[in-house]
Protein backbone atom coordinates (compact mmCIF):
# COMPACT_ATOMS: atom_id res chain seq x y z
CA UNK A 1 0.00 0.00 0.00
CA UNK A 2 1.11 3.26 -0.74
CA UNK A 3 0.32 6.45 0.77
CA UNK A 4 0.58 10.10 -0.56
CA UNK A 5 0.50 13.25 1.68
CA UNK A 6 0.05 15.29 -1.67
CA UNK A 7 -1.51 18.66 -1.47
CA UNK A 8 -1.83 18.03 2.36
CA UNK A 9 -4.30 15.09 2.18
CA UNK A 10 -3.36 11.55 3.05
CA UNK A 11 -5.02 9.16 0.79
CA UNK A 12 -4.49 5.56 0.05
CA UNK A 13 -3.17 5.17 -3.60
CA UNK A 14 -4.67 2.64 -5.74
CA UNK A 15 -2.97 0.65 -8.98
CA UNK A 16 -4.82 0.65 -12.11
CA UNK A 17 -5.31 -3.46 -12.34
CA UNK A 18 -7.62 -5.26 -10.23
CA UNK A 19 -11.27 -7.01 -10.79
CA UNK A 20 -14.31 -6.42 -9.01
CA UNK A 21 -15.90 -9.10 -7.17
CA UNK A 22 -15.81 -11.94 -4.86
CA UNK A 23 -12.41 -13.90 -4.51
CA UNK A 24 -10.26 -10.78 -6.28
CA UNK A 25 -8.11 -8.79 -4.88
CA UNK A 26 -8.45 -5.67 -3.78
CA UNK A 27 -7.23 -3.00 -6.45
CA UNK A 28 -4.61 -0.39 -5.28
CA UNK A 29 -3.61 -3.01 -1.96
CA UNK A 30 -1.42 -6.19 -2.99
CA UNK A 31 2.00 -6.58 -4.67
CA UNK A 32 2.66 -4.81 -7.33
CA UNK A 33 0.29 -0.94 -6.69
CA UNK A 34 1.41 1.51 -8.48
CA UNK A 35 4.48 4.11 -6.87
CA UNK A 36 2.30 7.46 -5.68
CA UNK A 37 1.79 9.34 -8.38
CA UNK A 38 3.61 13.05 -8.10
CA UNK A 39 0.31 14.98 -8.97
CA UNK A 40 -2.02 17.08 -7.03
CA UNK A 41 -5.29 15.67 -6.34
CA UNK A 42 -8.65 16.82 -7.25
CA UNK A 43 -12.16 15.96 -6.51
CA UNK A 44 -15.18 16.64 -9.33
CA UNK A 45 -15.51 20.28 -8.47
CA UNK A 46 -12.57 21.05 -9.64
CA UNK A 47 -13.81 20.54 -13.50
CA UNK A 48 -16.40 22.91 -12.58
CA UNK A 49 -14.69 26.09 -10.98
CA UNK A 50 -12.40 28.94 -12.10
CA UNK A 51 -9.40 27.90 -13.65
CA UNK A 52 -7.72 30.60 -11.83
CA UNK A 53 -9.08 29.19 -8.52
CA UNK A 54 -7.74 25.77 -9.46
CA UNK A 55 -4.29 27.43 -9.58
CA UNK A 56 -4.76 28.93 -6.00
CA UNK A 57 -5.82 25.92 -4.53
CA UNK A 58 -2.68 24.67 -5.32
CA UNK A 59 0.04 26.98 -5.39
CA UNK A 60 2.20 27.20 -2.44
CA UNK A 61 3.33 30.27 -2.54
CA UNK A 62 -0.51 31.18 -2.05
CA UNK A 63 -0.55 30.14 1.23
CA UNK A 64 -0.71 33.53 3.33
CA UNK A 65 -2.64 35.72 -0.24
CA UNK A 66 -5.68 37.51 1.55
CA UNK A 67 -9.04 35.42 1.32
CA UNK A 68 -12.84 36.00 2.14
CA UNK A 69 -13.81 35.44 5.80
CA UNK A 70 -15.58 32.04 5.81
CA UNK A 71 -19.23 32.10 5.00
CA UNK A 72 -20.99 30.54 7.73
CA UNK A 73 -24.32 29.92 5.18
CA UNK A 74 -22.10 27.48 3.16
CA UNK A 75 -20.73 25.37 6.43
CA UNK A 76 -24.91 24.99 7.17
CA UNK A 77 -25.43 24.08 3.78
CA UNK A 78 -22.95 21.52 3.99
CA UNK A 79 -24.92 20.35 7.20
CA UNK A 80 -28.33 20.15 5.50
CA UNK A 81 -26.72 18.36 2.68
CA UNK A 82 -25.34 15.12 5.55
CA UNK A 83 -28.61 15.66 7.25
CA UNK A 84 -30.17 14.98 3.71
CA UNK A 85 -27.90 11.98 2.39
CA UNK A 86 -28.26 10.41 5.94
CA UNK A 87 -32.04 10.09 5.52
CA UNK A 88 -31.29 8.74 2.04
CA UNK A 89 -28.86 5.89 3.69
CA UNK A 90 -31.63 4.78 5.75
CA UNK A 91 -34.26 4.69 3.40
CA UNK A 92 -32.15 2.37 1.36
CA UNK A 93 -30.94 0.63 3.88
CA UNK A 94 -34.36 -0.17 5.38
CA UNK A 95 -35.27 -1.22 1.91
CA UNK A 96 -32.78 -3.56 0.80
CA UNK A 97 -31.21 -5.03 4.18
CA UNK A 98 -29.72 -7.75 2.08
CA UNK A 99 -27.72 -5.76 -0.58
CA UNK A 100 -26.80 -2.84 2.35
CA UNK A 101 -23.51 -2.52 3.35
CA UNK A 102 -21.62 1.03 4.37
CA UNK A 103 -18.37 2.06 5.10
CA UNK A 104 -18.36 3.18 8.93
CA UNK A 105 -17.80 7.42 8.70
CA UNK A 106 -15.17 9.10 10.89
CA UNK A 107 -12.21 7.03 9.78
CA UNK A 108 -9.50 8.21 7.96
CA UNK A 109 -9.78 8.15 4.38
CA UNK A 110 -7.15 5.45 3.34
CA UNK A 111 -9.09 3.26 6.18
CA UNK A 112 -12.16 3.74 4.37
CA UNK A 113 -11.12 3.61 0.90
CA UNK A 114 -9.67 0.00 1.91
CA UNK A 115 -13.12 -0.95 3.45
CA UNK A 116 -14.93 -0.03 0.19
CA UNK A 117 -12.44 -2.22 -1.57
CA UNK A 118 -12.94 -4.92 0.66
CA UNK A 119 -17.28 -4.50 0.26
CA UNK A 120 -16.21 -4.72 -3.37
CA UNK A 121 -14.53 -7.82 -3.76
CA UNK A 122 -17.47 -9.10 -1.31
CA UNK A 123 -19.73 -8.32 -3.92
CA UNK A 124 -22.32 -6.28 -1.63
CA UNK A 125 -24.91 -5.32 -3.68
CA UNK A 126 -24.91 -1.55 -2.46
CA UNK A 127 -22.24 0.14 -0.71
CA UNK A 128 -23.38 3.37 1.48
CA UNK A 129 -20.83 6.01 2.14
CA UNK A 130 -18.30 4.33 -0.43
CA UNK A 131 -14.59 6.44 -0.75
CA UNK A 132 -12.97 5.46 -4.11
CA UNK A 133 -8.81 4.74 -4.16
CA UNK A 134 -6.88 7.74 -5.45
CA UNK A 135 -6.10 6.80 -9.00
CA UNK A 136 -2.70 8.12 -11.30
CA UNK A 137 -3.82 11.02 -12.79
CA UNK A 138 -4.61 12.34 -8.88
CA UNK A 139 -8.10 11.91 -8.85
CA UNK A 140 -10.00 10.99 -5.48
CA UNK A 141 -13.73 11.08 -4.49
CA UNK A 142 -16.73 9.64 -2.95
CA UNK A 143 -19.78 7.92 -3.65
CA UNK A 144 -23.28 8.25 -1.67
CA UNK A 145 -23.91 4.70 -2.93
CA UNK A 146 -22.02 2.15 -5.33
CA UNK A 147 -24.88 -0.12 -6.77
CA UNK A 148 -23.76 -2.97 -8.33
CA UNK A 149 -24.93 -4.46 -11.79
CA UNK A 150 -26.29 -7.63 -13.43
CA UNK A 151 -22.77 -8.44 -14.65
CA UNK A 152 -20.38 -7.49 -12.52
CA UNK A 153 -19.00 -4.06 -12.14
CA UNK A 154 -20.09 -0.95 -9.54
CA UNK A 155 -21.88 2.56 -10.97
CA UNK A 156 -22.40 5.51 -8.70
CA UNK A 157 -25.02 7.13 -6.85
CA UNK A 158 -25.09 10.70 -5.12
CA UNK A 159 -27.44 12.72 -3.07
CA UNK A 160 -27.58 16.26 -3.56
CA UNK A 161 -29.89 18.82 -1.87
CA UNK A 162 -31.33 20.32 -5.06
CA UNK A 163 -34.43 19.92 -7.30
CA UNK A 164 -33.07 17.86 -10.12
CA UNK A 165 -36.37 17.58 -12.40
CA UNK A 166 -39.63 19.29 -13.48
CA UNK A 167 -43.11 18.58 -14.00
CA UNK A 168 -42.62 17.04 -17.49
CA UNK A 169 -41.76 13.58 -19.25
CA UNK A 170 -38.88 11.70 -20.21
CA UNK A 171 -36.43 11.32 -17.32
CA UNK A 172 -35.36 7.56 -16.81
CA UNK A 173 -36.25 7.16 -13.07
CA UNK A 174 -36.31 4.54 -10.48
CA UNK A 175 -37.75 4.13 -7.05
CA UNK A 176 -35.55 5.34 -4.33
CA UNK A 177 -35.85 1.73 -2.38
CA UNK A 178 -34.61 0.55 -5.70
CA UNK A 179 -31.63 2.11 -7.03
CA UNK A 180 -30.72 -0.36 -9.83
CA UNK A 181 -29.88 1.35 -13.56
CA UNK A 182 -31.48 -1.94 -14.85
CA UNK A 183 -34.90 -1.27 -13.70
CA UNK A 184 -34.95 2.43 -15.15
CA UNK A 185 -38.00 2.86 -16.77
CA UNK A 186 -39.35 6.68 -18.58
CA UNK A 187 -41.24 8.90 -16.30
CA UNK A 188 -44.03 10.17 -17.27
CA UNK A 189 -44.15 12.94 -14.47
CA UNK A 190 -40.55 14.15 -14.25
CA UNK A 191 -38.20 15.94 -17.12
CA UNK A 192 -34.52 16.23 -16.26
CA UNK A 193 -33.44 19.57 -14.85
CA UNK A 194 -30.62 20.26 -16.35
CA UNK A 195 -27.35 20.35 -13.69
CA UNK A 196 -24.23 19.63 -15.10
CA UNK A 197 -21.98 20.03 -11.51
CA UNK A 198 -24.17 17.05 -11.24
CA UNK A 199 -23.28 15.27 -14.57
CA UNK A 200 -19.82 15.86 -14.11
CA UNK A 201 -19.29 14.53 -10.85
CA UNK A 202 -20.90 10.94 -12.07
CA UNK A 203 -18.54 10.97 -14.59
CA UNK A 204 -15.43 11.82 -12.58
CA UNK A 205 -16.40 9.02 -10.28
CA UNK A 206 -17.11 6.51 -13.81
CA UNK A 207 -13.35 7.10 -14.56
CA UNK A 208 -11.99 6.13 -10.83
CA UNK A 209 -14.12 3.48 -10.86
CA UNK A 210 -12.82 1.61 -14.03
CA UNK A 211 -9.06 2.71 -13.54
CA UNK A 212 -9.76 1.07 -10.17
CA UNK A 213 -11.37 -2.11 -12.10
CA UNK A 214 -14.52 -1.75 -9.91
CA UNK A 215 -16.54 -0.98 -13.20
CA UNK A 216 -18.99 -2.93 -15.15
CA UNK A 217 -17.32 -4.28 -18.51
CA UNK A 218 -18.07 -1.57 -21.02
CA UNK A 219 -20.70 -4.32 -22.74
CA UNK A 220 -22.38 -4.71 -19.96
CA UNK A 221 -26.22 -2.58 -19.89
CA UNK A 222 -25.91 0.25 -17.45
CA UNK A 223 -21.88 0.41 -17.82
CA UNK A 224 -20.88 3.97 -17.95
CA UNK A 225 -24.62 5.26 -16.25
CA UNK A 226 -24.97 6.89 -13.01
CA UNK A 227 -27.45 7.81 -10.73
CA UNK A 228 -28.64 11.29 -8.91
CA UNK A 229 -31.17 11.49 -5.63
CA UNK A 230 -32.33 15.30 -5.65
CA UNK A 231 -34.06 17.21 -2.83
CA UNK A 232 -37.32 15.56 -3.04
CA UNK A 233 -35.78 12.29 -2.21
CA UNK A 234 -38.15 9.71 -4.29
CA UNK A 235 -36.76 8.76 -7.18
CA UNK A 236 -32.97 8.01 -8.49
CA UNK A 237 -32.63 9.83 -11.90
CA UNK A 238 -30.49 8.04 -14.47
CA UNK A 239 -28.40 9.54 -17.35
CA UNK A 240 -26.51 7.70 -19.70
CA UNK A 241 -22.55 9.29 -19.47
CA UNK A 242 -22.21 8.56 -23.02
CA UNK A 243 -24.99 10.66 -23.92
CA UNK A 244 -24.12 13.25 -26.39
CA UNK A 245 -25.81 16.46 -23.54
CA UNK A 246 -22.87 19.26 -24.12
CA UNK A 247 -22.31 21.35 -26.98
CA UNK A 248 -21.30 19.74 -30.31
CA UNK A 249 -22.96 16.72 -29.08
CA UNK A 250 -20.04 15.55 -26.98
CA UNK A 251 -21.00 12.97 -24.10
CA UNK A 252 -20.70 13.72 -20.28
CA UNK A 253 -17.31 11.52 -20.17
CA UNK A 254 -16.20 13.16 -23.43
CA UNK A 255 -16.50 16.62 -21.38
CA UNK A 256 -15.69 15.97 -18.24
CA UNK A 257 -12.28 14.08 -20.05
CA UNK A 258 -11.29 17.32 -21.51
CA UNK A 259 -12.26 19.48 -18.22
CA UNK A 260 -10.05 17.34 -16.20
CA UNK A 261 -7.17 17.34 -18.20
CA UNK A 262 -7.10 20.83 -18.25
CA UNK A 263 -8.14 21.46 -14.54
CA UNK A 264 -4.90 18.46 -13.72
CA UNK A 265 -2.28 20.75 -16.04
CA UNK A 266 -3.25 24.13 -13.76
CA UNK A 267 -3.21 22.29 -11.18
CA UNK A 268 0.39 20.92 -11.54
CA UNK A 269 1.70 24.29 -12.89
CA UNK A 270 0.78 25.92 -9.73
CA UNK A 271 2.26 23.07 -7.49
CA UNK A 272 5.09 22.88 -9.09
CA UNK A 273 6.07 26.78 -9.43
CA UNK A 274 5.83 26.54 -13.18
CA UNK A 275 4.43 29.52 -15.72
CA UNK A 276 0.98 29.90 -14.31
CA UNK A 277 -1.88 28.05 -16.90
CA UNK A 278 -4.58 30.44 -15.41
CA UNK A 279 -4.28 34.17 -14.51
CA UNK A 280 -7.22 36.06 -12.80
CA UNK A 281 -10.50 36.99 -14.66
CA UNK A 282 -13.68 38.15 -13.44
CA UNK A 283 -16.21 35.56 -14.17
CA UNK A 284 -19.97 35.26 -12.21
CA UNK A 285 -18.06 32.54 -9.80
CA UNK A 286 -16.19 35.63 -8.19
CA UNK A 287 -18.94 36.19 -6.30
CA UNK A 288 -18.53 33.24 -4.05
CA UNK A 289 -14.55 32.52 -4.21
CA UNK A 290 -12.42 32.56 -0.73
CA UNK A 291 -9.76 33.85 -3.18
CA UNK A 292 -11.69 36.77 -4.50
CA UNK A 293 -9.75 39.07 -2.33
CA UNK A 294 -6.38 38.46 -3.63
CA UNK A 295 -7.56 38.32 -7.27
CA UNK A 296 -9.68 41.72 -6.86
CA UNK A 297 -6.65 43.39 -5.37
CA UNK A 298 -4.47 42.31 -8.76
CA UNK A 299 -6.93 43.09 -10.79
CA UNK A 300 -7.61 46.08 -9.68
CA UNK A 301 -4.34 47.06 -9.73
CA UNK A 302 -4.11 46.45 -13.40
CA UNK A 303 -7.50 47.95 -14.42
CA UNK A 304 -8.18 44.50 -15.90
CA UNK A 305 -10.81 44.50 -18.27
CA UNK A 306 -12.83 42.16 -16.86
CA UNK A 307 -13.49 44.03 -14.01
CA UNK A 308 -16.44 45.98 -16.23
CA UNK A 309 -16.93 42.66 -19.23
CA UNK A 310 -16.77 39.41 -17.97
CA UNK A 311 -16.13 35.71 -19.23
CA UNK A 312 -16.21 35.52 -23.05
CA UNK A 313 -15.75 39.11 -23.39
CA UNK A 314 -13.02 39.57 -21.07
CA UNK A 315 -11.25 36.78 -22.92
CA UNK A 316 -12.17 37.90 -26.75
CA UNK A 317 -10.65 41.68 -25.75
CA UNK A 318 -7.52 40.13 -24.24
CA UNK A 319 -6.70 38.00 -27.37
CA UNK A 320 -6.37 41.32 -29.44
CA UNK A 321 -4.86 42.94 -26.71
CA UNK A 322 -7.29 45.09 -24.92
CA UNK A 323 -6.30 44.51 -21.58
CA UNK A 324 -7.22 47.62 -19.47
CA UNK A 325 -10.58 49.19 -19.04
CA UNK A 326 -8.35 52.53 -19.70
CA UNK A 327 -7.53 50.37 -23.22
CA UNK A 328 -11.22 49.74 -23.79
CA UNK A 329 -12.46 53.12 -22.55
CA UNK A 330 -10.33 54.90 -25.33
CA UNK A 331 -11.91 52.88 -27.95
CA UNK A 332 -14.19 54.78 -30.35
CA UNK A 333 -17.85 53.28 -29.97
CA UNK A 334 -19.01 54.87 -33.45
CA UNK A 335 -16.81 51.94 -35.71
CA UNK A 336 -16.85 48.28 -36.03
CA UNK A 337 -15.33 46.49 -33.13
CA UNK A 338 -12.04 45.32 -33.33
CA UNK A 339 -13.36 41.63 -32.76
CA UNK A 340 -16.48 40.25 -32.50
CA UNK A 341 -18.15 40.62 -29.06
CA UNK A 342 -20.53 37.90 -27.60
CA UNK A 343 -23.14 39.65 -25.68
CA UNK A 344 -23.40 43.82 -25.01
CA UNK A 345 -23.09 45.85 -27.91
CA UNK A 346 -20.06 47.33 -28.63
CA UNK A 347 -20.87 51.19 -27.53
CA UNK A 348 -22.46 49.34 -24.51
CA UNK A 349 -19.08 47.91 -24.11
CA UNK A 350 -17.08 51.04 -24.11
CA UNK A 351 -19.36 53.18 -22.44
CA UNK A 352 -19.19 50.67 -19.51
CA UNK A 353 -15.97 51.43 -19.49
CA UNK A 354 -15.77 55.02 -19.54
CA UNK A 355 -18.16 55.01 -16.63
CA UNK A 356 -16.31 52.68 -14.70
CA UNK A 357 -13.02 54.95 -15.29
CA UNK A 358 -15.41 58.08 -13.92
CA UNK A 359 -16.67 56.30 -10.59
CA UNK A 360 -20.11 55.41 -12.41
CA UNK A 361 -22.32 52.91 -10.91
CA UNK A 362 -24.87 53.58 -13.67
CA UNK A 363 -25.45 55.25 -16.87
CA UNK A 364 -29.01 56.16 -18.76
CA UNK A 365 -29.14 54.76 -22.08
CA UNK A 366 -32.36 56.96 -22.93
CA UNK A 367 -33.16 60.58 -22.00
CA UNK A 368 -37.03 59.49 -20.60
CA UNK A 369 -36.82 55.74 -18.75
CA UNK A 370 -40.48 54.17 -19.61
CA UNK A 371 -41.58 52.30 -16.58
CA UNK A 372 -44.94 50.85 -16.46
CA UNK A 373 -46.85 53.31 -13.56
CA UNK A 374 -50.32 52.65 -12.28
CA UNK A 375 -53.34 54.30 -9.86
CA UNK A 376 -53.12 51.60 -7.39
CA UNK A 377 -49.25 49.24 -7.31
CA UNK A 378 -48.11 46.85 -5.06
CA UNK A 379 -44.27 45.78 -4.54
CA UNK A 380 -43.85 42.19 -3.92
CA UNK A 381 -40.92 40.21 -2.55
CA UNK A 382 -40.82 36.14 -2.08
CA UNK A 383 -38.46 34.94 0.72
CA UNK A 384 -37.44 30.97 0.35
CA UNK A 385 -35.28 28.79 2.12
CA UNK A 386 -33.41 27.19 -0.54
CA UNK A 387 -35.50 24.36 -2.60
CA UNK A 388 -37.52 23.82 0.35
CA UNK A 389 -40.34 26.32 -0.22
CA UNK A 390 -41.70 29.63 0.09
CA UNK A 391 -42.22 30.74 3.56
CA UNK A 392 -42.94 34.78 3.38
CA UNK A 393 -44.42 36.61 0.53
CA UNK A 394 -43.98 40.62 1.44
CA UNK A 395 -46.13 43.09 -0.34
CA UNK A 396 -46.11 47.08 -0.30
CA UNK A 397 -49.55 49.02 -1.50
CA UNK A 398 -49.25 52.32 -2.68
CA UNK A 399 -51.41 54.98 -4.36
CA UNK A 400 -49.71 56.89 -6.17
CA UNK A 401 -53.61 58.18 -8.12
CA UNK A 402 -54.22 58.87 -5.12
CA UNK A 403 -56.37 56.54 -1.75
CA UNK A 404 -60.10 56.39 -1.99
CA UNK A 405 -62.36 56.09 1.48
CA UNK A 406 -62.76 52.26 1.04
CA UNK A 407 -59.29 51.19 0.04
CA UNK A 408 -57.37 49.45 1.97
CA UNK A 409 -54.31 51.40 4.21
CA UNK A 410 -50.83 51.69 2.20
CA UNK A 411 -48.08 50.21 3.45
CA UNK A 412 -46.00 47.46 4.06
CA UNK A 413 -47.86 43.33 4.93
CA UNK A 414 -46.53 39.89 5.38
CA UNK A 415 -47.90 36.72 4.65
CA UNK A 416 -45.96 34.16 6.35
CA UNK A 417 -45.40 30.60 7.94
CA UNK A 418 -43.22 30.01 10.61
CA UNK A 419 -43.29 26.36 10.64
CA UNK A 420 -40.52 24.65 8.68
CA UNK A 421 -40.73 24.43 5.48
CA UNK A 422 -41.77 22.53 3.58
CA UNK A 423 -45.39 22.19 5.13
CA UNK A 424 -48.54 22.26 3.96
CA UNK A 425 -48.41 25.78 6.21
CA UNK A 426 -46.84 27.15 3.21
CA UNK A 427 -49.76 26.84 0.96
CA UNK A 428 -52.40 28.51 3.50
CA UNK A 429 -49.99 31.50 3.46
CA UNK A 430 -49.35 31.54 -0.38
CA UNK A 431 -53.39 31.67 -0.82
CA UNK A 432 -53.77 34.83 1.96
CA UNK A 433 -51.08 36.35 -0.31
CA UNK A 434 -52.67 35.61 -3.45
CA UNK A 435 -56.41 36.12 -2.07
CA UNK A 436 -55.23 40.01 -0.78
CA UNK A 437 -53.39 40.47 -4.25
CA UNK A 438 -56.47 39.31 -6.01
CA UNK A 439 -58.76 41.44 -4.11
CA UNK A 440 -56.92 44.97 -4.31
CA UNK A 441 -56.54 44.32 -8.28
CA UNK A 442 -60.17 44.11 -8.24
CA UNK A 443 -60.75 46.80 -6.14
CA UNK A 444 -59.19 49.16 -8.77
CA UNK A 445 -60.37 47.38 -11.99
CA UNK A 446 -63.94 48.10 -9.91
CA UNK A 447 -62.80 51.67 -9.39
CA UNK A 448 -61.99 52.48 -13.10
CA UNK A 449 -57.97 52.48 -11.76
CA UNK A 450 -55.18 51.22 -13.85
CA UNK A 451 -53.63 48.19 -11.49
CA UNK A 452 -49.78 47.26 -11.47
CA UNK A 453 -47.47 44.91 -9.45
CA UNK A 454 -44.02 45.09 -9.24
CA UNK A 455 -40.57 42.83 -8.02
CA UNK A 456 -36.82 42.64 -8.94
CA UNK A 457 -35.71 39.89 -11.03
CA UNK A 458 -39.09 37.75 -11.68
CA UNK A 459 -37.68 34.50 -11.70
CA UNK A 460 -37.58 33.94 -8.13
CA UNK A 461 -41.46 35.35 -7.82
CA UNK A 462 -42.44 33.57 -10.95
CA UNK A 463 -41.03 29.75 -9.82
CA UNK A 464 -42.61 30.16 -6.65
CA UNK A 465 -46.02 31.41 -7.61
CA UNK A 466 -46.23 28.50 -10.26
CA UNK A 467 -44.56 26.07 -7.70
CA UNK A 468 -46.98 27.03 -4.66
CA UNK A 469 -50.33 26.86 -7.24
CA UNK A 470 -48.66 23.47 -8.25
CA UNK A 471 -48.07 21.50 -4.82
CA UNK A 472 -51.07 23.03 -3.23
CA UNK A 473 -53.95 22.51 -5.57
CA UNK A 474 -57.13 22.30 -4.53
CA UNK A 475 -56.59 23.81 -0.83
CA UNK A 476 -58.85 27.26 -0.39
CA UNK A 477 -58.10 30.23 -2.31
CA UNK A 478 -54.77 28.83 -4.33
CA UNK A 479 -55.60 29.76 -7.40
CA UNK A 480 -55.51 27.48 -10.40
CA UNK A 481 -51.79 27.38 -11.98
CA UNK A 482 -53.21 28.83 -15.33
CA UNK A 483 -54.62 31.74 -13.70
CA UNK A 484 -51.62 32.53 -12.09
CA UNK A 485 -49.55 32.28 -15.59
CA UNK A 486 -51.94 34.38 -17.10
CA UNK A 487 -51.18 37.20 -14.04
CA UNK A 488 -46.87 36.82 -15.09
CA UNK A 489 -48.14 37.16 -18.65
CA UNK A 490 -49.88 40.35 -18.15
CA UNK A 491 -48.46 43.72 -18.67
CA UNK A 492 -49.24 44.94 -14.89
CA UNK A 493 -46.47 42.75 -14.00
CA UNK A 494 -43.89 43.94 -13.80
CA UNK A 495 -39.64 43.18 -13.57
CA UNK A 496 -37.81 46.00 -12.35
CA UNK A 497 -34.28 44.09 -13.14
CA UNK A 498 -35.40 43.81 -16.58
CA UNK A 499 -36.07 47.67 -16.62
CA UNK A 500 -32.64 48.33 -15.17
CA UNK A 501 -31.23 45.88 -17.70
CA UNK A 502 -32.59 47.32 -20.71
CA UNK A 503 -32.38 51.27 -19.84
CA UNK A 504 -29.23 51.19 -18.03
CA UNK A 505 -25.65 50.55 -18.29
CA UNK A 506 -23.93 49.19 -15.05
CA UNK A 507 -21.07 49.42 -14.62
CA UNK A 508 -20.82 47.42 -10.86
CA UNK A 509 -23.53 45.42 -11.33
CA UNK A 510 -27.28 45.03 -11.47
CA UNK A 511 -28.20 43.53 -8.36
CA UNK A 512 -30.95 45.78 -6.06
CA UNK A 513 -28.17 46.33 -3.41
CA UNK A 514 -26.08 47.63 -6.01
CA UNK A 515 -28.83 49.77 -7.76
CA UNK A 516 -31.28 51.01 -5.16
CA UNK A 517 -28.43 53.06 -3.26
CA UNK A 518 -28.27 55.45 -6.48
CA UNK A 519 -32.03 56.03 -5.87
CA UNK A 520 -31.21 56.89 -2.06
CA UNK A 521 -32.35 53.54 -0.87
CA UNK A 522 -30.86 51.82 1.91
CA UNK A 523 -31.30 48.67 4.40
CA UNK A 524 -31.99 49.02 7.82
CA UNK A 525 -29.81 45.81 8.58
CA UNK A 526 -26.30 46.48 7.62
CA UNK A 527 -26.14 42.38 7.04
CA UNK A 528 -29.11 42.29 4.71
CA UNK A 529 -28.96 39.56 2.07
CA UNK A 530 -30.07 36.81 1.03
CA UNK A 531 -27.41 34.37 2.59
CA UNK A 532 -27.62 35.78 5.78
CA UNK A 533 -31.24 35.69 5.91
CA UNK A 534 -30.75 31.91 5.84
CA UNK A 535 -29.06 31.45 8.69
CA UNK A 536 -31.68 33.99 10.64
CA UNK A 537 -34.33 31.87 8.63
CA UNK A 538 -33.17 28.77 10.60
CA UNK A 539 -33.13 30.60 14.25
CA UNK A 540 -36.58 31.85 13.25
CA UNK A 541 -38.19 28.28 13.07
CA UNK A 542 -36.15 26.65 15.71
CA UNK A 543 -34.88 24.26 13.16
CA UNK A 544 -31.29 23.54 14.77
CA UNK A 545 -33.87 22.10 17.91
CA UNK A 546 -33.85 25.73 19.69
CA UNK A 547 -36.83 27.58 20.80
CA UNK A 548 -38.49 29.30 17.65
CA UNK A 549 -36.41 32.70 17.75
CA UNK A 550 -39.02 35.74 17.75
CA UNK A 551 -36.01 38.41 16.94
CA UNK A 552 -34.86 36.89 14.03
CA UNK A 553 -38.59 36.32 12.76
CA UNK A 554 -38.21 40.14 12.77
CA UNK A 555 -35.23 40.56 11.91
CA UNK A 556 -36.50 38.85 8.42
CA UNK A 557 -39.77 40.99 8.50
CA UNK A 558 -37.77 44.13 7.99
CA UNK A 559 -35.68 42.86 5.55
CA UNK A 560 -38.07 42.07 3.34
CA UNK A 561 -39.78 45.45 3.73
CA UNK A 562 -36.82 47.03 3.15
CA UNK A 563 -36.88 44.61 -0.55
CA UNK A 564 -40.50 45.74 -1.18
CA UNK A 565 -39.30 49.77 0.06
CA UNK A 566 -36.94 49.27 -2.51
CA UNK A 567 -38.54 48.23 -5.82
CA UNK A 568 -40.59 51.16 -4.97
CA UNK A 569 -38.30 53.93 -4.29
CA UNK A 570 -36.15 52.18 -7.27
CA UNK A 571 -39.27 53.29 -9.29
CA UNK A 572 -40.14 56.28 -7.99
CA UNK A 573 -36.48 58.13 -8.52
CA UNK A 574 -36.47 56.19 -12.26
CA UNK A 575 -39.77 58.23 -13.48
CA UNK A 576 -39.05 61.19 -11.34
CA UNK A 577 -36.52 64.46 -12.89
CA UNK A 578 -34.02 63.05 -10.10
CA UNK A 579 -32.62 60.41 -12.57
CA UNK A 580 -31.51 63.42 -14.62
CA UNK A 581 -28.64 63.78 -12.34
CA UNK A 582 -27.38 60.09 -14.09
CA UNK A 583 -25.16 60.62 -16.90
CA UNK A 584 -26.23 59.67 -20.60
CA UNK A 585 -24.29 56.46 -22.01
CA UNK A 586 -23.98 58.75 -24.80
CA UNK A 587 -21.85 61.58 -23.13
CA UNK A 588 -19.37 59.09 -21.78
Amino acid sequence: MSVSTLGGVTATISGAGGQAGPGGPVPGHGEGSAPAPRVPLLDAAATTRCRRRVHLDHDPSAASAPRALPDPALEQRRADVREHRARIAEVVSGAQPGAWSAVPEGLPTAERARLTGELVVAGAGVIGGAVLPIDPAGRRGSAELLVRVPGGGYVPVIVVRHRITDPGTGAATTPLTAPFPQLAAEDEERKVRSQPRDLLRLAHLTRMLRTAGWAPPAEVEGADRGGVVGLDADVVVWHDLRAGHWPGDRSTLEEYDERFTDRAAVALAAATGAEPLAEPSRVLECRRCPWWPTCEARLTAERDVSLVVRGDTAVALREIGIRTVDELADLDPRVEPPVPLPGTPFPDVVALARGWRRGLAVARRVERVPVYRADVEVDVDMESFGESGAYLWGAALSYPGGRRERDEPEGYRAFATWEPVPTPDEGRSFAEFWTWLSGVRAAAARTGRTFAAYCYNEQAENRWLLSSATRFAGMPGVPPVEEVREFIAADWWVDLFAVVNEWFLCAQGKGLKKIAPVAGFSWRDPEAGGENSMRWYRDAVGMDGAPPDQAQRERLLGYNTDDVLATQALREWMTSRAVDEVPLAAEL
